[in-house]
């Protein structure tokens, strides 16, 4: 089976921001190890000038894309921003997994039809999706510019600061971007399309009208109005709550339009024969192996921090798991002082830490 195609997953490709960085943009605990992904090649040189080019040619593209890339300042920056938010976010959806989103060294799962698979599919479209409509917003694209629909115009959402983002134009750059579907009697490539469309819909489900009312003493006798996506957070959850109830898929061919289409088997007891997946349903060909030991496809659970009350026990694999404690300082009794400041005592108190068993 042929591997990925290089785009379909050019979000998952990138190394991982620093811990602390990531921490504090995106919403993590601090506490995961976010672990970097193997692919496209880190690239570091600014995008100024001839260093744009040099970029693109970094990255590990077809060259098709690779001409596109060059055609586009501002694409090869926004590639890397979209590779580290979906990193981040699909470890920080799959933090009490098995598995946890960890790909280092094991890139053999992207070539296998698993549910995680179809995640990664689909969390790295949306990433790329998300991060492209942002960066035409904010400027950092030299082809695109705010949202313009109708009754917005850019001059005016530059003027009072609320650039719509630019869905429409991330959609459609990356339909041709990311290139035509390979044949349609490959049964893994139409589940990856699939899935990689169950990715932007996500981010287009999560567009809203922002309005902003202008008027003497706050008065709504003017409003300006612009689209904005939703936190990607938001996709990262709905993406995951379609993760947990994938659909297996198999194949049947459809003789009315003579093409092999997507095909869920009817469950057992169900009247019916069968059904096409619905558009939002991710959708896997293979079940995944369990992730417990270290394998190719995982390094396994030994050592994984967990909780005692909600995770030990299926993050263990029956292992069962080691307690640790551990001294944590942190500010105590605050009081707020005459005027202008709040006063604290460093309290310090253990913690248990728990961890799964070899």
């Amino acid at each position: 089976m042929r591997p990925p195609p290089a785009l379909a997953l050019a979000a998952l490709c990138l190394l991982a921001l620093p811990s602390a960085a990531a921490a504090a943009y995106f919403g993590l605990t601090g506490r995961e190890v976010l672990t970097p992904f193997p692919g496209l090649g880190t690239v570091t040189a600014s995008a100024h000038g001839g260093a744009h080019l040099k970029q693109c040619d970094l990255l590990k593209l077809s060259r098709r894309q690779k001409q596109l890339c060059r055609r586009e300042p501002g694409l090869a920056e926004t590639l890397q921003d979209a590779a580290h938010l979906s990193l981040l976010e699909c470890q920080f959806q799959f933090r009490l997994e098995r598995w946890n989103c960890s790909l280092e060294g094991r890139t053999g799962l992207l070539k296998r039809g698993f549910k995680e698979t179809a995640f990664l599919y689909a969390v790295s479209s949306a990433a790329l999706t998300h991060t492209l409509a942002r960066a035409c917003s904010a400027g950092r694209m030299e082809r695109c510019t705010c949202d313009d629909s109708p009754g917005l115009e850019s001059r005016q959402a530059w003027q009072w600061g609320v650039c719509g983002d630019n869905l429409k134009y991330s959609t459609k750059f990356l339909s041709n971007f990311l290139g035509p579907k390979r044949g349609s009697k490959d049964l893994r490539a139409r589940a990856d399309a699939h899935n990689t469309h169950v990715g932007i819909k996500a981010v287009k489900s999560g567009l809203r009208t922002t309005c902003k009312c202008h008027g003497v003493s706050g008065s709504c006798a003017v409003r300006t109005c612009w689209k904005q996506l939703s936190p990607f957070r938001e996709t990262g959850q709905a993406l995951k709550l379609r993760y947990d109830s994938a659909v297996k898929v198999s194949s049947a061919t459809n003789e009315a339009l003579g093409r092999l289409e997507l095909w869920a088997p009817a469950r057992p007891g169900s009247p019916s024969k069968g059904l096409a997946p619905r558009s939002g349903d991710l959708v896997y060909m293979e079940d995944s192996p369990s992730f417990c030991r270290p394998s190719k496809y995982s390094p396994g659970t030994a050592g994984r921090v967990c909780s005692r009350e909600a995770s030990c026990s299926s993050l263990c694999c029956g292992r069962g798991y080691d307690t640790q404690s551990r001294l944590v300082a942190f500010s105590c009794h605050c009081q707020v002082q005459w005027c202008c400041y709040v006063e604290c005592q460093q309290c310090v108190q253990e913690e248990l830490v728990y961890t799964c068993k070899h």
